[in-house]
């Protein structure tokens, strides 16, 4: 690219200082960085595009040769599976098929109550007891709250 060292670049800046003005310079330089930022960032996107798309080759040409390896596998196992069928169809001609045994089935399974009323309460608290242990009965606004936990003033 540009071969710049330091003292081409303090070159340029003592330049840009005597025909920008000192007074514009910062913001010409903000301006400058920002353009500077946005040309890294689209280099970055442009790679990160580049990159996608060559994984994406590399996936698809994956993904092919997967496929014909699964086809060819499918061949051998369709083709053995007919090879089998055809030696026991010869092996099993003479036997007979017919039996008077059927497979044996388990009855399905009986349902049993759990024996859980959970709707109904078994035993209600007393009255007495939630007041003394300070349970809430009602709910309380927030205004409500404030006034009833305000600390007292004391005059």
């Amino acid at each position: 690219m540009i071969d710049l060292g330091i003292s081409k670049i303090a070159l340029i800046g003592v330049v840009a200082l005597v025909v920008i003005g000192p007074e514009k310079l910062p913001r010409v330089a903000r301006t400058l960085g920002n353009l500077m930022g946005k040309a890294q960032r689209y280099i970055s996107d442009v790679k990160a595009e580049v990159n996608r798309t060559m994984d994406l080759e590399e996936l698809k040409k994956m993904k092919d040769t997967v496929e014909g390896a699964a086809r060819d596998v499918e061949g051998s196992v369709q083709s053995t599976a007919i090879d089998f069928e055809k030696q026991w169809n010869e092996t099993t001609a003479g036997l007979s098929t017919e039996s008077n045994h059927t497979p044996w089935e388990p009855p399905p399974p009986v349902y049993k109550h759990p024996g859980k009323k959970f709707r109904l309460k078994q035993a209600a608290v007393p009255q007495w007891y939630k007041s003394r242990a300070g349970v809430r009965t009602k709910t309380l606004s927030g205004a409500a709250r404030v006034a009833r936990y305000r600390p007292t003033q004391l005059s």
